[in-house]
């Protein structure tokens, strides 16, 4: 099994890229999310997962590790391969996805090319228990907010506000702040908006 590669990036488009390390080139499949912040440097670190079929092994790569946490859970859902697993993270970021699994929003899940009403439903109803109780912060390719984000996050449902209407809150309180915003200071101006 693979964890991650770690090399430059000597070919990439919008499904597949390779990476190279030690003289030897990996393929993999990887998502439009992944593919969009591969673009911004040559050498990388890749988190890997390999499938293996019976005609083929193949590696997916993801840029994140929580963007590979959740391709894990999508696939191991029933009627849920790699291939929608992609599909579904290439339409959505991995905290879009989240929050229509616990909205129970069949609507949105439906839009993503593969998926129809039965997958849809059988996702929210194999990943909404695993993914409230995961710890794993699916904010994709952020920054130094993403830990004080979460923390907030949990502050304010503790508190017993709705985890929806809580992120909204909190983005938008991250979008007129700067980033050196504390945890305190993110929690008492989400409170004045809540």
């Amino acid at each position: 099994m693979y964890e991650y590669i770690k090399g430059h990036i000597t070919f990439r488009n919008t499904s597949y890229s390779v990476v190279e390390t030690g003289g030897i080139g990996y393929v993999f499949q990887h998502s439009l999310s992944t593919f969009e912040a591969l673009g911004k440097q040559k050498e990388v670190q890749v988190f890997m997962h390999l499938a293996v079929r019976e005609d083929a092994h193949v590696l997916y790569g993801f840029f994140q590790d929580s963007e590979r946490t959740m391709f894990r859970h999508l696939i191991s859902v029933s009627g849920i391969g790699p291939s929608s697993a992609i599909a579904t993270l290439s339409a959505m970021r991995p905290d879009e996805l989240q929050e229509a699994i616990f909205s129970e929003d069949v609507g949105a899940l439906k839009k993503i090319k593969g998926i129809g009403a039965k997958s849809a439903q059988r996702i929210i109803v194999d990943l909404k228990d695993k993914l409230g109780s995961l710890e794993v912060n699916f904010d994709n390719f952020g920054g130094s907010s993403n830990t004080v984000r979460s923390e907030a996050l949990k502050a304010l449902q503790n508190l017993g506000f709705d985890r929806r209407k809580a992120q909204k809150v909190i983005d938008e309180v991250l979008k007129s702040a700067d980033e050196s915003i504390g945890i305190e200071d993110l929690i008492k101006r989400s409170l004045k908006s809540l």
